[in-house]
């Protein structure tokens, strides 16, 4: 619970890291990514090494897909703001359950019962509310937030697509080769972004690369490197609760350090779609548990 904490907290900060930096979102990407394949790789290259040689196409190909995946959601959401206020887009891109729901029940043909149904629906209804709260106030670059809102749910929708892809890897592969193969993918795909929109990759000043690194060290490594560990020994029901945490976090650090106040209907349409997205993830989570429960008691 004291590293969930640690997570939570480091997780916070990469709204404000993003937003501190003057690089184009691809970049702060492509490089928060490259340096926590850096910090990760030893470990998985040493004792872990045979791990590699282990993995079935069908595992490496699901990985690859998650990379991609996670890709574009570091893309889409760290553009989405420079478009939206903090508050918004952390919040939005929490979404992800709602969306590992539905790409179950399509997908792997999961039963979605009544109370993830309430928990989507207040979670579209917040969402709404929060489109609506200032839907012409741009933070950065000008233009309509509705743009940053609808970037920060496509982030959210690319990250249940890298959940869903690598849900059943971490049953056979430890941590660090997965997420090894992961990252590897992820910065190769940030990369060809970067090299298609022709934004530089040298020349940044010393605080940019401090900024990178902080990314890389702190929502990388000390946070969702932390929840993958955590949750070899925490129910992932108290880890999806306390992920929530992570707009409330951001929205008060962007109070404090970036003077940005949300809107009163932000804050009420944040305040659902976080209670949607609690109710998603214990439903689901409860009705695994029942499930496991009823094959045990079958064999």
């Amino acid at each position: 619970m004291a590293a969930l904490g640690v997570a939570v907290a480091a997780v916070s900060t990469a709204a404000i890291l993003v937003r501190w930096s003057a690089a184009a979102a691809s970049v702060v990407a492509f490089y928060r990514v490259l340096f926590t394949l850096a910090l990760v790789a030893p470990f998985a290259l040493g004792s872990r090494r045979g791990e590699f040689r282990r993995l079935s196409r069908r595992d490496a190909a699901a990985a690859i897909v998650a990379g991609v995946a996670l890709a574009v959601h570091f893309a889409a959401w760290f553009e989405s703001l420079a478009w939206t206020s903090v508050a918004a887009s952390t919040t939005l891109v929490q979404t992800q359950p709602i969306f590992v729901a539905l790409g179950a029940y399509l997908l792997l043909g999961e039963v979605i019962d009544r109370r993830i149904v309430v928990g989507i629906g207040a979670t579209v209804a917040g969402a709404v509310a929060m489109a609506l709260a200032d839907p012409s106030a741009s933070v950065a670059v000008g233009g309509d937030a509705s743009v940053g809102n609808a970037l920060a749910v496509l982030g959210a929708a690319t990250g249940a697509v890298y959940f869903l892809a690598g849900r059943s890897i971490r049953q056979r592969v430890s941590l660090f080769p997965y997420v090894t193969v992961v990252y590897a993918t992820c910065a190769a795909t940030l990369l060809g972004v970067v090299l298609v929109r022709g934004h530089p990759l040298l020349g940044y000043p010393p605080r940019e690369w401090l900024l990178f690194l902080g990314l890389a060290v702190g929502p990388g490594v000390l946070g969702h490197t932390v929840v993958n560990w955590a949750l070899e020994h925490v129910r992932s029901t108290v880890v999806s609760v306390t992920l929530l945490g992570e707009p409330v976090g951001a929205t008060l650090l962007a109070a404090a350090l970036l003077g940005e106040v949300p809107a009163p209907l932000t804050l009420v349409g944040g305040a659902i779609v976080l209670a949607g997205i609690y109710v998603t993830s214990t439903a689901r989570r409860d009705d695994a548990a029942a499930s496991s429960a009823s094959g045990a008691a079958g064999e």
